[in-house]
């Protein structure tokens, strides 16, 4: 795999793991992670706080047999990495077993020139322009008829570089930048305060929105939710605004997780190659999407990516491998291995989206008649043996296919495998972030009122 430039000096992880297996370890792998970032918040037009970072650090993960352990340290000087071998090797003698331990298999490995993500742009911006920009989202915002007051504006921007080397030789790395504005602000109607906002992440400063777009949506969005009303318990259809849309789909990908599978703790253990969502749904993970978030060359394991259909047609076609849980369960890495400086890697997706369907959220909201409309959800609660799940949520309440009232304090349940075989797809896909769906219409939905 070709790297791209980056600020450690080639040697150092090389040596790292040189000298982990000199010191008795039987394979090692060493990560750098170097990022700098900057951010500014701004309250009532006047700066509140600056935070700049500069941060460069060092993870070392070694193997003795089937044991394994994991330091890290942000000194990069001679004598730490030397005591970070010796503390490695060192826990990695005591540990436990673990039969499933292990670098990921070689013909596994990705290689070649590093596809261009374009994920990195090297602009940058300047602690007063990031206060400009914060204080115009904000000045937006409070511009909207019926904001009252502020929860501060705030703009940054990073960037990052990570770096991966193996004992059986994989060298890979690649460099991302952020760039982000938001604003919180709260509206007030007849004595009563509600909170709205908004923010956007971008990895070119081009994409993100402009402070006027971003400030003028944090305001709408707060007097759209002044007045609400509470609702009696009833059962009726559900949409899930495309914002909040991935919270209902985020425990099918726990339920997914090669890890959780081979634990058997999860409600789809048992439905790989069979439907869990409706009849022409796809789920899609593509690591290459260009700009996105979650896009990467290869995963924290230096398994080759690939673009990727969890779920095609509305059958479960794979579950989110790493390698250990990949020899637990007698199957290949599928690219999933997520990690970061300390411990062994877990497992999570790239640039994930459900694929839209064809109707708008008036035409969703037009096929259920009347219905709930939820725009903010929190404490959801999940079991992940049986599915069943619920969630503290807020909306609005439509009639006739059209908004009526602010709705608050309600909460909704449903078996999770029942939800998603009745699951309507929007058409309002947006890529905000690195996963993203359309609104979703769920019928016949138990919602718990006063």
């Amino acid at each position: 795999m070709a790297a791209s430039s980056v600020s450690t000096s080639p040697d150092i992880l090389h040596d790292l793991t040189a000298a982990a297996l000199k010191a008795g370890a039987d394979a090692a792998e060493a990560v750098s992670a170097h990022r700098s970032a900057l951010s500014v918040g701004v309250r009532n037009g006047a700066l509140e706080d600056v935070e700049r970072e500069e941060s460069r650090d060092l993870g070392l993960r070694v193997f003795i047999g089937k044991r394994q352990a994991t330091v890290s340290a942000s000194d990069l000087s001679e004598a730490t990495r030397t005591r970070l071998v010796e503390r490695a090797v060192a826990m990695a003698r005591l540990a436990p077993e673990d039969p499933y331990a292990g670098l990921a298999p070689q013909d596994r490995l990705a290689c070649g020139p590093a596809p261009d993500l374009d994920v990195h742009d090297p602009s940058g911006r300047t602690a007063e322009q990031l206060e400009r920009a914060a204080a115009e989202a904000e000045a937006a915002a409070l511009a909207v008829p019926g904001v009252a007051k502020s929860e501060g504006g705030h703009a940054s921007w990073s960037d990052s570089e990570w770096r991966l080397v193996t004992s059986h030789g994989f060298d890979g790395a690649y460099r991302g930048s952020g760039y982000a504005l938001g604003v919180g602000v709260i509206a007030e109607k007849d004595g009563a305060m509600e909170r709205g906002g908004e923010s956007r992440t971008t990895r070119h400063l081009s994409d993100l929105p402009s402070a006027q777009t971003i400030g003028l949506e944090a305001g709408k969005r707060a007097v759209a939710r002044t007045g609400p009303r509470k609702i009696a318990s009833t059962t009726a259809p559900v949409i899930f605004e495309n914002r909040v849309a991935t919270q209902v789909l985020s425990p099918l990908l726990g339920a997914i997780s090669g890890p959780a599978v081979a634990r058997g703790v999860s409600f789809l253990k048992d439905r790989l190659g069979q439907r869990v969502l409706p009849e022409g749904v796809d789920l899609i993970d593509d690591p290459f999407r260009p700009r996105g978030l979650g896009s990467t060359p290869f995963d924290d394991e230096g398994v080759a990516v690939s673009r990727l259909a969890l779920v095609e047609d509305g059958v479960l076609k794979t579950w989110l491998l790493n390698s250990s849980a990949a020899a637990q369960l007698g199957l290949a890495s599928t690219g999933h291995a997520s990690r970061g400086l300390a411990g062994p890697p877990g497992v999570s997706t790239h640039n994930l989206h459900l694929a839209p369907g064809d109707a708008d959220l008036a035409g969703l909201m037009g096929q259920a008649g009347t219905g709930l409309l939820i725009t903010s959800m929190f404490g959801p609660s999940l079991n992940s043996n049986t599915g069943d799940w619920s969630a503290g949520v807020s909306g609005f309440w439509f009639e006739n296919g059209q908004i009526a009232y602010p709705v608050s304090e309600i909460t909704v349940a449903g078996k999770l495998t029942d939800l998603y075989a009745r699951m309507q797809r929007g058409s309002d896909l947006e890529f905000r972030g690195s996963f993203n769906a359309p609104s979703l219409l769920f019928d016949a939905v138990a919602i718990a009122g006063k």
